[in-house]
């Protein structure tokens, strides 16, 4: 209409400009938070590092998620906080300069060198104490409270109520618990420090003090091996033993862990390998380095807790199939307490290879479980290159398992050991042995093969000799590819049974 007003041709700019900055406000500023957050996250992150590498404790990091507990500096609610894998304790991120000031870790050495063997006293930490566990003066159950409460001695374990905390209790000589017997005192290594600076090594002397029952324990977990479960039994046994017992053997190889068995009496230490098979072999060529250097009188007997995949090692020794946390880690250190020990052959494979010239390199390796030809060595040829390249990937049993599958399936398809019954000739003792058409050829120093099957024994009404790991025989044994494999795992045929041998060698 005519008499209709029309805008402004700068009020529609104004409008759009309006709009314009809007639009970059609602964009830019949740940018901009993030941003500030993250800085302010990297900045926190970078604060916490630092004080974890200049504390003494074994700080690992922890949530309300994770782990609900309570601060023992303030007493509230952990949301994001710490714990010290090595004494329990269990601050906030806030109060973790207060705590490293208020509260000492365990001390693996005593300070003072005139300290007699048993007059340590107990090492009180107040709350977050273990379910289920108990006041030695009442005996009634601890830490049922919705608060920071009650005590706990981070050496044998005993707990106790704040109300029945009295002072001879604090000045109590603590007896280490339950597991004496395993842990080192750091009073002993005190004293061994203090011998060594005297040129004396009869170290008996003071283990004698410690009982005819002591039998220090040395852990050597491996973080990588199966469900990557190592990390956290790292911890959990530091709590329960003196963590100068406990190593990694990703960051202190197995030669240089087991040193500390030279500080010890004669024959009186043992070796508990958390990892898989690999592992155990690992730390059993430490302990045939031990031999050569002399060490014979302070070699350990060793004890397993399967992590790996196959773990074949481990469940033909009576340790079980695999550990998965199902038992608490005080049941695996009484397991360990009440073990027999048992014997294990142990063989020497030389592998003969032509070099420049055809000169001839001998390569010398020790077997523990089996080796073999074939198939079967190359799907774990090329799942432990997998596993080096990409190790973040093989964090479970199943997906390990699963990418066996992939490899076997993949050598069903291109059969590329096909025909090595031409290729290899076999002497078993001396004397040549005829070969079907093979396509693989294992040799067996223990009854499990693949992950838990009974390779020798087989199934069916044929009788066997059962397989033995300390009988000084091979058993040896052809399969003809990766499908007959696969077929034998899950008990549908047998293998080709070629003989037992004493020596084995193949051309």
């Amino acid at each position: 209409m005519e008499g209709e007003k029309r805008p402004a041709p700068y009020e529609g700019l104004f409008a759009d400009g309006h709009l314009v900055l809007w639009t970059l406000c609602s964009v830019l500023l949740p940018v901009f938070i993030t941003f500030w957050c993250s800085l302010q996250r990297s900045r926190r992150q970078l604060h916490r590092r630092d004080i974890f590498r200049k504390s003494k404790h074994g700080w690992r990091d922890t949530d309300l998620f994770s782990h609900p507990t309570y601060c023992c500096v303030c007493a509230q609610h952990i949301l994001q906080g710490a714990f010290c894998d090595c004494c329990g304790l269990r601050v906030d991120e806030g109060c973790l300069k207060k705590a490293d000031k208020r509260f000492h870790c365990k001390e693996i050495m005593l300070k003072n060198d005139s300290k007699a063997l048993d007059a340590m006293h107990h090492h009180w930490i107040r709350g977050n104490v273990p379910l289920c566990s108990y006041c030695v003066v009442c005996k009634q159950q601890c830490g049922s409270q919705p608060k920071l409460c009650d005590y706990r001695c981070i050496w044998c374990q005993k707990t106790v109520h704040d109300e029945c905390m009295k002072n001879s209790l604090k000045n109590e000589q603590c007896d280490f618990g339950e597991f004496k017997n395993l842990i080192i005192p750091p009073s002993y290594l005190t004293s061994i420090n203090q011998m060594r600076k005297d040129k004396k090594t009869d170290y008996a002397v003071l283990a004698s003090k410690l009982g005819k029952q002591w039998t220090p324990l040395i852990i050597l977990a491996n973080s990588r091996s199966g469900t990557n479960m190592g990390e956290g039994l790292l911890g959990e046994f530091r709590i329960l033993l003196n963590p100068v017992q406990v190593f990694d053997v990703t960051k202190t190889p197995p030669v240089k862990a087991l040193q500390l068995c030279t500080l010890l009496p004669y024959y009186s230490a043992r070796v508990l390998v958390c990892g898989g098979d690999g592992t155990v072999g690992w730390v059993l060529d430490a302990v045939d380095e031990m031999k050569i250097k002399g060490q014979e009188k302070y070699i350990p007997q060793v004890a397993v807790l399967p992590l790996g995949t196959g773990n074949d090692l481990s469940n033909t020794l009576g340790w079980g199939t695999g550990y998965a946390g199902e038992i608490p880690v005080a049941q695996v250190l009484r397991n360990v307490m009440e073990a027999d020990g048992v014997k294990l052959d142990r063989w020497k494979v030389q592998v003969t290879n032509k070099g420049y010239y055809n000169l001839r390199k001998l390569k010398e390796f020790t077997m523990n479980n089996y080796f073999s030809v074939g198939p079967d060595a190359l799907m774990a040829l090329n799942f432990h290159a997998h596993r080096e390249k990409a190790p973040s990937l093989f964090s479970s049993r199943i997906l390990n398992k699963a990418v066996y599958l992939f490899y076997g399936t993949k050598d069903c398809l291109v059969q590329e050991c096909k025909d090595l019954n031409k290729k290899v000739e076999l002497e078993l003792d001396g004397e040549r042995v005829e070969l079907p058409n093979l396509e693989g050829i294992i040799v067996l120093n223990i009854g499990y093969w693949g992950g838990g099957c009974r390779l020798w024994e087989g199934m069916g009404d044929e009788t066997y000799p059962l397989a033995r790991h300390d009988d000084g025989l091979l058993e040896v044994v052809g399969v003809y590819g990766s499908f007959h494999c696969a077929q034998i795992q899950v008990k549908l045929a047998n293998p080709f049974r070629i003989g037992q041998a004493h020596t084995v060698r193949t051309n």
